[in-house]
């Protein structure tokens, strides 16, 4: 496993700010383009570089559905992108890189195929489809009969957290999580993580809604939805808390450590992501691994056979595994 030491010295900058940053600690002050170089240095160091087959040069390009400041909060779509990005430079493809603030450039260029990360709604997939019929969707499936998509399955990734619990006799369990509208402001987008929380410890006989904590997917809300847990639960704060991102688990942890509050002593925490600073935090987060390195892969290779002539659509749903670190037992 890479180093804070290693990571520091390929990002230019000290061991001190490598981890305050890794850390999300919100009293460093260092700018979103330092951020953003210690954040990529680390996700690359985590990459296993595989050889790929070469196709003749061609431009593709690929869209992330944050803006790049939204980027460094959900590092999960940073990883994805940059999957994205290796694998198209061992294949030869040309990469243009857009974002949600610079969306409109892309209708001007001229490409082959088009990969985008994230949830898009109607009119934005009808504006993909204007440009490109070559489109493959990472994060979500809009229509699995006509577009091509790489995705997780994060309801069984919900039931392997609240399966452990079970099994290690935690049955007060807490949700810390996060919910999501298109960029367009058109619709609420559900999350499969909240909803089977939900109906899976209802089914068992164990929810308690006054239990669930939902903000947005960032640190941020992670600390303050974890303080308004605390201050409202008292000596009932759950045993065992979920959260829905690993974004959410870090900024939950800092708030329950400000507390005093023992992790895992008194309250077991796991997200989901397995993103790279899960194992510089303190204490390392347990978390549900997803494979974002292989869905940018995947995503190039899926799109490289639809440029060479594929035309049935395909779903292609990628494994998780459960990561049980310290911040867990």
């Amino acid at each position: 496993m890479a180093t804070i030491k290693d990571i520091a010295e390929l990002a230019g900058v000290s061991i001190a700010t490598v981890s305050r940053v890794l850390n999300y600690d919100s009293t460093l002050s260092v700018g979103d383009e330092t951020k953003k170089r210690i954040f990529e240095v680390a996700e690359q160091l985590s990459y296993k570089k595989k050889p790929a087959r070469k196709l003749e040069t061609g431009k593709i390009a690929l869209l992330q559905w944050y803006t790049e400041k939204e980027e460094l909060e959900d590092l999960y779509y940073m990883s994805i992108r940059l999957g994205v990005e290796n694998q198209s430079r061992q294949m030869g493809f040309s990469v243009s890189k857009y974002f949600q603030d610079n969306y409109e450039d892309l209708k001007q260029g001229e490409i082959q195929g088009l990969i985008a990360i994230g949830k898009f709604s109607d009119k934005q997939i009808q504006d993909m489809i204007s440009i490109t019929n070559n489109i493959v969707f990472v994060d979500t499936t809009p229509d699995e009969e006509q577009f091509d998509s790489i995705v997780i399955d994060f309801e069984k990734a919900t039931k392997k957290v609240i399966d452990h619990y079970l099994e290690h006799g935690h049955e007060n369990i807490g949700y810390i999580g996060g919910r999501e509208v298109f960029k367009d402001k058109t619709s609420t987008i559900e999350d499969p993580r909240e909803v089977t929380f939900k109906s899976y410890l209802a089914e068992k006989g164990l929810l308690n809604e006054a239990l669930m904590y939902v903000g947005q997917f960032s640190v941020a809300d992670g600390h303050s939805l974890m303080k308004k847990a605390i201050r409202e639960q008292g000596e009932n704060l759950p045993t065992a808390f979920f959260a829905a991102n690993d974004s959410l688990a870090v900024g939950a942890l800092r708030a329950l450590l400000e507390e005093g509050i023992s992790v895992p002593g008194r309250v077991n925490i796991i997200g989901v992501n397995d993103i790279s600073i899960s194992k510089y935090v303190f204490p390392s987060l347990s978390t549900v691994k997803v494979y974002t390195e292989l869905m940018g892969e995947t995503a190039v290779n899926t799109l490289a056979e639809r440029i060479e002539g594929r035309k049935t659509a395909k779903k292609i749903t990628i494994s998780t595994e459960l990561i049980i670190r310290d911040s867990s037992s």
